[in-house]
C-alpha cells in the first residue's frame, strides 16, 4: 500500500502540512508514503520512518519539473495520490483514490482548509521527525538552560520585524532568565539579516546556517520561547512544540498563524495584509511572550498535579 503525498515548496506550508501527513499515516498504518516537496523542506521528512522516497522538486521553464514528476511516478499503481498543490498530475496516475486540494488563497487558517480537505473534524496540528542523531547534534549544540529563540529573519524584508526591536526584547527578557539563541537559514542573505541582532547581543548564541531541519526542530525543542517573523522557522517551532509568538505586519495571520498547543501571534496594527511591520512595538510582543511564559509554567504545574 502506497501513498504520494504532493506537498509544497516553501517550508511553512510544507511544515503546515505535516499535520495531514501524519493523519493520513495514522489512518493507514499499512502504507509507505512518497512526499514530493522543493528542495528546502525535503529535510522535514527524512526522520519520517514512513517516508520511504523523497522526491524533490525544482522548478524548471514550462512547467517541464511536473513532467519529470510524472516520469518518476507513473509506473507505480497507488493506493492513493494525495495532491496538496491543486495540479493535473494526480488525475493522470493510476491510483484507487485521489484527493486533490485546489490552489489558490481562501479565507481561513490553512492548517484548518487541508485538514478539512481531508474529511478530518479536528485539525490535525503540525508535527516534526527527527532522528536520534539530529537529536544528539542538539544536545551537544544547546546545553541545558533557558533558552530564547530568536528568528528575527524572513523570506522577504517587509516581513522583517526591526533588528533592534528583537534586541530590545532579548534584553527585556532577561527579567524570565532567558538567554537568547539566534536562529536563521543558510545563505548569504539570511546571515545578513541576522547579523545586526547577534552583534548587539554578544552573549546570544549562534545557531543558525546550514543545519538539518530535523537538528533545527530538536534545538527549538530545548528552548524555553521563540519569538520570529512569519516564516517556515516560526511554523517550525510550533510544529516541534516550541511555545512560539509569531510576528506579523504585511503578512496573513488570519491565514498562516503558527499552530499548536502553545502557539500564538501578534499583529501591526492597521488593515491585514497592508499592516507595515514597524507599527508593532516592543511593549505589545513583550506582553504576549510574558503571558505564554506563564500559561507554559501553569501548564507545567497542572502536569505535576496530575
Amino acid at each position: 500500500m502506497r501513498i504520494l503525498f504532493i506537498t509544497s515548496n516553501r517550508l511553512g506550508d510544507a511544515v503546515i502540512s505535516t499535520g495531514v501527513l501524519d493523519a493520513l499515516q495514522k489512518r493507514y498504518p499499512a502504507a509507505m508514503f512518497t512526499v514530493v516537496c522543493g528542495p528546502v523542506a525535503a529535510g522535514l521528512f527524512e526522520a519520517d520512518p514512513r517516508c520511504e522516497r523523497i522526491i524533490t522538486m525544482e522548478k524548471r521553464r514550462h512547467d517541464r519539473h511536473w513532467i519529470d514528476l510524472w516520469r518518476a511516478c507513473c509506473r507505480m499503481r497507488w493506493f492513493m495520490v494525495v495532491d496538496l498543490r491543486g495540479s493535473l498530475i494526480g488525475l493522470t496516475l493510476r491510483a484507487r483514490r485521489r484527493i486533490i486540494v485546489r490552489g489558490g488563497r481562501r479565507p481561513g487558517r490553512r492548517v484548518e482548509q487541508l485538514g478539512e480537505a481531508l474529511g478530518y473534524r479536528r485539525t490535525p496540528m503540525p508535527r516534526v521527525w527527527i532522528s536520534e542523531k539530529q537529536r544528539a547534534e542538539a544536545v551537544a549544540a544547546l546545553p541545558e538552560g533557558q533558552w530564547l529563540a530568536l528568528g528575527p529573519t524572513a523570506n522577504w524584508d517587509g516581513k522583517i520585524w526591526p533588528p533592534e526591536r528583537f534586541v530590545e526584547l532579548a534584553q527585556a527578557l532577561k527579567a524570565e532568565n532567558l538567554r537568547p539563541v539566534v536562529f536563521y537559514g543558510p545563505g548569504e542573505g539570511e546571515r545578513a539579516r541576522a547579523e545586526p541582532v547577534l552583534k548587539a547581543l554578544p552573549e546570544a548564541l549562534d545557531l543558525g546556517g546550514n543545519r538539518s531541519l530535523g537538528e533545527v526542530a530538536a534545538l527549538l525543542q530545548r528552548c524555553a520561547l521563540f519569538v520570529g517573523n512569519d516564516s517556515g522557522l516560526m511554523h517550525l517551532a510550533a510544529a516541534a512544540g516550541t511555545p512560539t509568538l509569531g510576528l506579523f505586519g504585511p503578512s496573513r495571520a488570519s491565514e498562516y498563524a503558527p499552530a499548536g498547543r502553545l502557539a500564538r501571534f501578534v499583529e501591526a496594527p492597521g488593515p491585514e495584509g497592508h499592516a507595515p511591520i514597524e507599527g508593532l512595538g516592543v511593549a505589545v510582543v513583550l506582553k504576549a511572550a510574558t503571558e505564554i511564559l506563564h500559561e507554559k509554567d501553569v501548564c507545567a504545574s497542572d502536569r505535576r498535579s496530575d
